[in-house]
């Protein structure tokens, strides 16, 4: 079956999967904006969509912005229908490319977090929780200018064996299994980056060491409900 959207005279002829998952898509850029997670333009989102992806139009406000134009992305890097997909699109099929599991990328201007990576900071084992996120730290991504290969090479190294990561000078990223999974993993980074920012008004924070962050992670392995 397909369903029909238009932009001005234009006609695009859409499956009912493909019209749920921009409409999907459109949902959850509002939510961000209304978390605060982003403001403005800032951010795109992205999700895997046959053999490439669906991600957000370039520069344009969640609030003008309609199921129709998110824009299909093929596995060669070619955009089709009639906008312009958001300038950070490679990084975004780079990272289904390489991460098979990620089914959903966010990726945000969200305040503590971009503060924290306009430091270059990464996010060490300050908490426990920092362990969510698949290692011992929450790396920050080398600068590279938005929408650039070199962008991309960084941020696939900062989040290798990561579902997250800081972007210097630029914001976050997290990846997730599905669109819940990432949204969710994008507040609790934004939440973490908090804690780690009010914990460094009185000085350096006391980390936790190896040992102890490999028992979180042993711990992590069963948390949560079977199923």
């Amino acid at each position: 079956m397909t369903a029909s959207a238009t932009r001005g005279s234009s006609a695009l002829q859409l499956s009912d999967d493909e019209w749920a998952t921009r409409r999907a898509l459109l949902e959850a850029t509002r939510e961000l904006l209304g978390a605060g997670l982003n403001g403005g333009m800032a951010g795109n989102l992205s999700l895997r969509f046959g053999q490439g992806m669906l991600i957000t139009p370039s520069g344009v406000h969640p609030r003008a912005m309609r199921a129709e134009q998110m824009v299909p992305v093929g596995a060669n890097g070619q955009a089709e229908g009639p906008c312009l997909p958001s300038s950070e699109w490679r990084f975004h099929l780079d990272l289904f490319l390489a991460r098979p599991e990620a089914a959903a990328i966010v990726h945000t201007h969200a305040p503590f977090a971009t503060a924290l990576a306009c430091q270059r900071r990464e996010i060490p084992a300050f908490h426990y929780t920092v362990a969510r996120f698949g290692g011992d730290q929450v790396r920050c991504a080398d600068y590279a200018t938005f929408g650039t290969t070199e962008l991309s090479q960084a941020v696939l190294a900062a989040m290798r064996g990561r579902s997250a990561c800081l972007m210097a000078n630029h914001g976050a990223l997290v990846i997730g299994r599905d669109l819940r999974e990432a949204l969710d993993r994008a507040a609790e980074l934004e939440q973490l980056c908090q804690i780690y920012w009010h914990a460094l008004q009185g000085g350096e924070p006391v980390l936790l060491d190896a040992e102890q962050m490999s028992q979180v992670h042993q711990r992590y392995r069963s948390y949560g409900q079977p199923g």
